[in-house]
């Protein structure tokens, strides 16, 4: 044959090696187009996601203790989320940059994975401020009397004659048999029970 007198190799030999080459190039175009069909895994996104909220929280937290800091600095030439160049002290997420660090005149501080931006005032080599830090407290609950005649659609001051009319327009509205949602609808009924006890 051309390609055994051409290579000087046996007929089977290079069969072998373009069947090879061939499902390599098949095997390489499924995963790229795999990739582009089904973008990154969750495990990679939640490690990625994870990250930002831990940057976010530390970065609330430096605020609210009115600290400065700059992001992704570089001390002993290694990377760190956030340097405080007031109180020379490097926050880290790499525990071999801690390590490199801490050989330095610099204090490192090593955050894990799960910590709490919060509890970042523990660790930090000076005294930090006592700060409301966290989410927000809840809000006052309303009460449940004017909730209810605010789900009817109805003035606190409707009488027992208006609350029935607001309901029944209501129930037509919500009702999951019209095509209206389940929980809407026990909303309504609940809160008219609340409003027929409170009509004027």
């Amino acid at each position: 044959m051309v390609l055994d007198a051409l290579f000087g190799l046996p007929h089977w030999l290079l069969v072998g090696l373009g069947l090879g080459v061939a499902s390599s190039v098949l095997a390489a175009c499924l995963f790229v187009a795999a990739d582009r069909l089904y973008p990154a895994s969750g495990a990679y996104r939640r490690r990625h996601e994870g990250e930002g909220r831990r940057r976010t929280e530390l970065r609330d937290y430096l605020d609210a203790i009115d600290e400065s800091y700059a992001e992704d600095h570089f001390v002993e030439g290694q990377p760190v989320a956030f340097y405080l160049p007031e109180r020379d002290v490097a926050i880290t997420f790499d525990a071999r940059a801690y390590y490199r660090i801490d050989r330095s005149p610099t204090y490192p501080v090593l955050v894990e994975h799960e910590m709490p931006g919060v509890q970042l005032g523990d660790r930090l080599p000076f005294e930090v401020p006592d700060v409301a830090f966290g989410p927000a407290e809840p809000a006052e609950t309303r009460d449940p009397a004017t909730a209810a005649f605010d789900e009817l659609g109805v003035p606190a001051t409707a009488g027992l004659d208006e609350v029935k009319a607001a309901y029944r327009r209501k129930v037509k509205e919500v009702h999951p048999d019209q095509g209206g949602d389940e929980d809407e609808f026990k909303r309504v009924r609940e809160a008219y029970t609340t409003a027929k006890r409170h009509a004027g």
